[in-house]
């Protein structure tokens, strides 16, 4: 069993740095072979790229419902829901305050962009997508129809609709059994979905690299290698060293057991750059291997999901530098305490939008007075950052998760502490002989 479980995080990594290598070549010696690139990299990689990242994406929704369920009616009180929310929310923006922190700090010393080619910086162009204003955003939280914020996956509003539908299945008491029952079930059911799809993960991981590294290549980092290492060197270092070490002192447990159990869904979040397609691993992680109980992590990570951005805080933090060193603009101490404010706000105020990362960069540009153009310059090697910063978001959510749950004596210790505990498991189908005769 333990054999099983080690051959599926290792295969899934083995077919993911087998997708960089092919990319990468194909990048390299057939860029311009139009077979290759009509059949191969726009074809097959493309097709089995794209159906592996909607079948991540077809469980989101039906996950996160029944587990919210299940969650808030495990809880059974709203008082407790309240304060399990208020611990999770105060943690993502303590940790979110931390990244960009860190981030404006080791930028300011490595100083990247200094001595930067000006002509890259003049042709540069970028329209910076809209911000909705915060009343408006405030506004979406409720939906006016759950049927259509189901339908566009509107996170947000589906959890929003979701507590409070399981909070008045709480109150009408004995009557709201048999949902919550079935609920429970149908969330048994979906585990099961996201265990099938984990056996089809390597191929689909492979699929994703091969085409990103295809298209993008590694040469596309050397001109921005300043800003490109000290966005990945920053994202590693809050990964496992800031979440650690609050993983240690609040939530007292092993940061080292927690990075092994929490690899599958770090390599799942690296490949698809989607937080959010990312949830039915990252729940199953934190439930099965970790021991959280279902009541806190089917809360705080849909939660986490969508306004943890410790990824895309840093990429600001180091962005911001690097755009002011390009055009020798000093923001100066003030400037920088700006960002960082500015940075925790929007990752409240702009969750849930699409292309949530630029549109902060654009917002905290224009508070600082930097040329919003400069955002042109980082968006060649955006993509390949974008995948580090997802599986820093994902790693953050597991952390913050594992906190909570050890302070409301949600986690099982013996669970967590069992290396093979939660594997994923041959999936074995009823044999003829075992069914019932007719």
């Amino acid at each position: 069993m333990s054999q099983q479980k080690m051959s599926m995080t290792t295969k899934i990594l083995i077919w993911m740095v087998s997708g960089l290598v092919v990319g990468s070549l194909i990048n390299a010696f057939a860029s311009e072979v139009t077979f290759i690139q009509d059949y191969l990299v726009n074809g097959l990689f493309h097709v089995v790229g794209a159906l592996f990242i909607s079948a991540l994406k077809m469980l989101v929704v039906p996950l996160v419902t029944f587990s919210l369920i299940c969650g808030v009616c495990g809880i059974g009180d709203v008082n407790t829901l309240g304060r399990v929310g208020l611990k999770a929310f105060l943690l993502f923006m303590l940790t979110t305050a931390l990244a960009i922190t860190l981030a404006i700090t080791v930028a300011v010393v490595v100083g990247p962009g200094e001595g930067f080619d000006m002509q890259t910086a003049e042709h540069a162009e970028f329209t910076a997508p809209a911000a909705p204003p915060l009343t408006q955003v405030i506004i979406d939280l409720v939906p006016t129809n759950p049927i259509a914020a189901y339908a566009s996956g509107n996170m947000l509003q589906i959890i929003f609709f979701t507590i409070l539908f399981a909070v008045c299945i709480l109150m009408i008491g004995e009557r709201g059994r048999p949902i919550s029952q079935g609920a429970e079930k149908l969330n048994d059911v979906m585990m099961e979905v996201v265990n099938v799809v984990m056996h089809v993960a390597p191929i689909g991981v492979f699929a994703l690299m091969a085409k990103t590294f295809s298209l993008q290549g590694l040469g596309l980092i050397l001109p921005m290698i300043s800003y490109f290492g000290v966005v990945a060197f920053v994202l590693v270092l809050h990964m496992t060293g800031t979440l650690m070490m609050l993983l240690k002192l609040l939530g007292r447990v092993s940061p080292l057991m927690f990075l092994k159990k929490m690899r599958t869904a770090q390599i799942f979040a690296f490949s698809t750059s989607s937080s959010n397609a990312t949830i039915p691993v990252t729940l199953r992680s934190v439930e099965n291997r970790l021991g959280v109980d279902n009541s806190t992590a089917s809360f705080v990570v849909p939660f986490g999901a969508t306004i943890n951005m410790d990824g895309t805080a840093i990429m600001q933090g180091v962005a911001t530098v690097f755009i002011a060193n390009v055009y020798g603009i000093d923001l100066g101490i003030s400037g920088y305490l700006t960002v960082i404010g500015m940075a925790v706000l929007a990752s409240i105020g702009t969750a849930g939008v699409p292309g949530v990362g630029l549109i902060m960069l654009a917002m905290v540009f224009n508070q600082v007075g930097l040329p919003i153009e400069g955002i042109a310059l980082i968006m060649g090697v955006d993509r390949l950052l974008d995948m580090m910063r997802t599986a820093v978001n994902v790693t953050g959510d597991a952390a913050i998760t594992t906190i909570v749950a050890r302070a409301e004596d949600k986690i099982s210790m013996e669970t967590f502490n069992d290396p093979d505990a939660g594997q994923v498991e041959e999936i074995h189908l009823p044999h003829e002989a075992s069914l019932p005769e007719k």
